[in-house]
């Protein structure tokens, strides 16, 4: 009779029973050559491949118990993204009975469109521009959910980069799990920021309850933010006259680094009070395909580019 009980719980409930609570592991060939034991949280373990799953759950229940989404309904979900989010919000959209609609930067991997397509969203592709232009990828996001007409169901923005509840996703669930996981012994986080979501909740969650523990931000080469936190100015070495080649940020690595303060990485910077980082490391792109290719010869992990910058600032 145990067995059985103990077989049931293990049994998750439709795919969305599987997002989150992954394991930390240890990186062993960084962990011996630094003497430092690194470890990383295998949010590629969660069903989406990776740890936007997490805001991608939260938020359309959030919508849900607020009324704003009823599944059934021909309700679309709308995002923009640079592929991650875009992925779970269409795995859990059509786990919940949804529509979805992403619209991402014509310059991301095509697979990553591929595999949206598969997830059953529709895609549109626009070309790359500044936030403040009313063709960026957020922006037609936006116009598309408020726009959206249906006999019983509604468009729904989830504004992923603005949303408080990309930090509180974080904060209540990732955050949570490294503390249980470490056991309260943890000296560092480490990681990049997008939308700023995860480097912000867990920073937040970490601090209040772990005493001295610190917080650094990874960033790409092209991306500001590393500057912003370290002097206090946006700026990077790309944006200098002459020398940048892109729009946005100047970088191969994919869905981390911007040049702008989004609402949830702004909670790491107070106004009028202490930063809550302790510092930035920038990354170059040679050094994040070199740590990418490292791992997989050494360790046998295949991580993409956003993994590897977090990686080489640890």
């Amino acid at each position: 009779m145990e067995r059985s009980t103990a077989c049931a719980l293990a049994v998750a409930n439709g795919v969305v029973g599987l997002i989150g609570n992954t394991p930390l592991v240890r990186i062993n060939s960084l962990s011996d050559a630094t003497g430092c034991e690194i470890l990383g949280k295998a949010e590629f373990l969660n069903p989406g491949g990776s740890s936007k799953d997490r805001i991608a759950l939260y938020v359309i229940e959030r919508a849900e118990q607020e009324g704003l989404l009823v599944p059934h309904t021909n309700s679309c979900i709308f995002e923009g993204t640079s592929g991650s989010t875009g992925i779970s919000l269409a795995m859990v959209a059509r786990a919940k009975g949804y529509l979805c609609h992403i619209v991402m930067p014509s310059d991301q991997a095509i697979e990553k469109s591929q595999l949206l397509e598969r997830h059953g969203a529709t895609v549109e592709r626009v070309a790359p521009c500044s936030i403040v232009d009313k063709n960026n990828f957020v922006n037609v996001a936006r116009r598309l959910a408020q726009e959206y007409r249906s006999d019983k169901g509604r468009g729904y923005f989830v504004d992923q980069f603005e949303n408080p509840m990309n930090f509180e996703a974080h904060y209540r669930t990732t955050g949570p799990e490294i503390l249980r996981q470490t056991h309260g012994r943890v000296d560092a986080f480490v990681h990049g920021s997008g939308t700023g979501g995860t480097i912000a909740g867990v920073t937040w969650f970490l601090k209040q309850r772990v005493p001295g523990v610190r917080s650094y931000l990874a960033d790409p080469q092209g991306s500001g933010l590393a500057n912003k936190v370290n002097h206090g100015v946006m700026f990077a070495d790309t944006e200098r006259e002459g020398t940048r080649r892109r729009q946005q940020v100047d970088t191969l690595v994919e869905g981390v680094g911007l040049n702008r303060l989004t609402r949830n990485f702004a909670r790491l910077l107070p106004q009028g009070g202490a930063s809550m980082l302790d510092g930035a490391v920038s990354v170059s792109d040679a050094d994040a395909v070199r740590m990418s290719r490292w791992l997989m010869a050494n360790d046998g992990l295949f991580v993409g580019s956003s993994a590897s910058i977090n990686c080489v600032a640890a």
